[in-house]
């Protein structure tokens, strides 16, 4: 039932009202804490955009597609370089989304007497389930990365920095466990150390998903060796005693923020040749392992499984098309002789 008077709040009042309120259901397990975050930046996002001194029952839907434009040219702040580049269809639509969703609530608590996104005109253009700018690296560029943060895992310690400042295994591990196995980066970084077992030999990570869902990903030997040798000579190096059960620290010895994967990517990135160099996101390792794992006609339940889908629907938004891949499929056609 909607309320009986309008409240004439600004926009900054509401949207933290709103984002104390998804916090709330956060403690009470109602949203995940990487979706919360999410939901939480974007209406802050909007409250920057809108004007945050407005009253929001006076926005339209003129001033939503002010919003939502503005939000398009807004560079993409995970990247180190400025860039003119628009965000994403998908950030877009998430965006959207995430504006639905709050005035929804606004309409529920009186704070507007009508929902001004029904009015809203301006939609991201998304061509099929392809986005105009790959997201997947292709496989000489991941195996650059790949190979880049290996060797930075043996290269020798940088004498040039205290211990506890040295850092080189952890962006190894971050990058290798990024492009191999695809997890959310909120997923990584929420990683504990009790999360990780051995059962007949092979090491596991128990990975925390969204929906409070968990999978158990067996790694890779080369991901098991390198997850051993941080362990081994990295973490201790980093770890004073703040978060105990954490498996990426800071050097400040506190779990590693989600904004501190972007900067470690980098890092890493800048050690790649150039002709193989590649700026990405942690989300673009995720689309580079979902493409290659299908590109190599891997079973679609064990993908959806290893990226911790429900559905096999959304491996769609995951699939990037690769330089020569129908060649390849054709010259391996299993109703034709070799």
């Amino acid at each position: 039932m909607r309320p009986t008077r309008l409240l004439a709040l600004t926009v900054e009042e509401t949207t933290d009202r709103y984002a104390d309120l998804i916090r709330a259901k956060t403690t009470t397990g109602q949203l995940s804490p990487g979706t919360a975050e999410v939901y939480i930046r974007d209406v802050l996002t909007f409250s920057a955009l809108a004007g945050p001194h407005r009253v929001l029952d006076e926005l339209d839907g003129e001033d939503i597609d002010s919003v939502l434009l503005a939000f398009a040219r807004k560079p993409d702040a995970r990247r180190r370089t400025p860039t003119t580049a628009p965000q994403s269809a998908a950030s877009q639509a998430r965006f959207r989304r995430s504006l639905s969703a709050f005035f929804r609530h606004a309409l529920l608590s009186g704070w507007v007497q009508l929902d001004p996104m029904p009015a809203a005109t301006v939609r991201a253009r998304q061509r099929g389930d392809l986005r105009t700018e790959r997201r997947a690296l292709t496989r000489e560029q991941a195996g650059g990365l790949i190979t880049a943060a290996r060797s930075l895992a043996a290269a020798p310690p940088d004498t040039g920095r205290r211990d506890d400042q040295r850092t080189e295994l952890r962006d190894a591990l971050t990058v290798v466990m990024l492009a191999t196995l695809g997890p959310r980066v909120s997923e990584l970084v929420g990683a504990d150390l009790e999360h990780f077992f051995t059962n007949d030999g092979i090491r596991y990570w128990r990975v925390l998903g969204k929906g409070g869902r968990t999978r158990d990903l067996p790694l890779p030997p080369p991901v098991a060796a390198l997850l051993d040798a941080y362990l081994a000579e990295g973490r201790p190096l980093l770890d004073r005693g703040r978060e105990p059960r954490a498996l990426l620290l800071s050097w400040r010895g506190r779990r590693l923020a989600r904004g501190d994967v972007q900067p470690a990517i980098d890092r890493v990135l800048s050690r790649v040749a150039p002709a193989d160099r590649r700026a990405v996101t942690p989300h673009g390792l995720r689309h580079t392992t979902a493409t290659h794992l299908l590109a190599a006609a891997t079973d679609l339940d064990a993908v959806r499984r290893v990226l911790g889908h429900s559905d096999l629907s959304t491996l769609t938004r995951y699939r990037d098309a690769l330089p020569g891949e129908l060649e390849a499929a054709m010259r391996i056609h299993p109703l034709l002789p070799p």
